[in-house]
């Protein structure tokens, strides 16, 4: 009798992965293996039907088996994408439109002040109404050592990975009514940071307060809000800087689960967060992190 059971150890790519390199931001279409990221085995049940997302970082990695996963689960979705990744971000919204649902492509580069509430606003006029934030974009640069970490590489961390979050969830709330979720990613870098990524760990740890302190202020609104934690996933992030080359064919294998995690695994999480499913849930960071605690 076949009873659906699929060993963790080897759902996925367990193997070491090739060597490979990509200038930033990378692009998905072009790692080797490919992600899995495509939710191409996801059947939606309406968990999220008439709803209106916006996905940061909506291109590739998380944010795109995110975006196509609402999608299948009957939302309409805009994502936020550098103009770089303008082709990995066409592909994304094919998926979104080939599960039925409109796609709204999003230009914008979160190191520029301003630019994440121009995001809010084009979205809610584009879509009519915003039901579902997640903000999910970042920078992850490798550097070992502070006195090699440049003053500007600290300064784009934090204005894309953090204060982009103020930007947008400020932008966002007079739009969103009771019932509205906003999620956030955080890291297991929030809580197990490495010493290669500073600045990145740094910034992921704040976005766990931020989060919780944002679910305490929306609660009175009816606005939940809650964090992902993911450990160590394939993802463009890799590839162009995120993790030294030569610690690339062994990434993910640290973890219980001995392999990298793949954006669809991480997108259910999402997807449970995003819906009714989890209505008695704010205030929380989940790990999805192949086995290392996050508390």
């Amino acid at each position: 009798m076949d009873n659906n059971l699929s060993d963790p150890l080897k759902r996925y790519h367990h193997d070491d992965f090739p060597k490979q390199s990509q200038e930033y931001p990378g692009l998905q279409s072009k790692m080797d293996p490919a992600p899995a990221g495509d939710m191409a085995d996801y059947e939606g049940h309406g968990l999220l039907k008439g709803r209106n997302a916006l996905v940061t970082g909506g291109d590739s990695g998380i944010g795109r088996a995110v975006a196509i996963g609402f999608a299948k689960e009957g939302a309409d979705v805009a994502i936020q994408y550098l103009p770089e990744e303008e082709s990995d971000a066409k592909d994304t919204a094919e998926l979104i439109k080939k599960a039925g649902r409109k796609a709204v492509l999003l230009p914008a580069d979160f190191r520029k002040r301003g630019e994440a509430a121009k995001v809010v606003e084009k979205a809610v006029k584009e879509l009519g109404s915003l039901e579902l934030l997640v903000m999910n974009a970042a920078i992850q640069q490798n550097v070992d050592g502070i006195e090699n970490l440049s003053m500007d590489q600290v300064h784009d961390t934090f204005e894309v990975n953090i204060i982009s979050m103020f930007e947008m969830a400020k932008a966002a709330v007079p739009h969103m009514k009771p019932g509205s979720v906003i999620l956030t990613s955080t890291s297991l870098e929030g809580f197990s940071p490495s010493p290669i990524l500073l600045d990145y760990a740094a910034t992921k740890a704040a976005i766990v307060s931020f989060s919780i302190n944002l679910a305490q202020s929306l609660a009175p609104k009816g606005i939940r809000v809650n964090s992902v934690a993911p450990g160590p996933v394939w993802t463009p992030l890799q590839v162009c800087g995120g993790q030294p080359t030569d610690a690339l064919a062994t990434f993910g294998q640290q973890v219980l689960l001995k392999r990298a995690g793949q954006p669809d695994e991480i997108a259910h999480v999402y997807i449970f967060l995003a819906s009714n499913l989890a209505s008695y849930v704010t205030g929380q960071v989940y790990g999805a992190t192949g086995g290392p605690a996050i508390n």
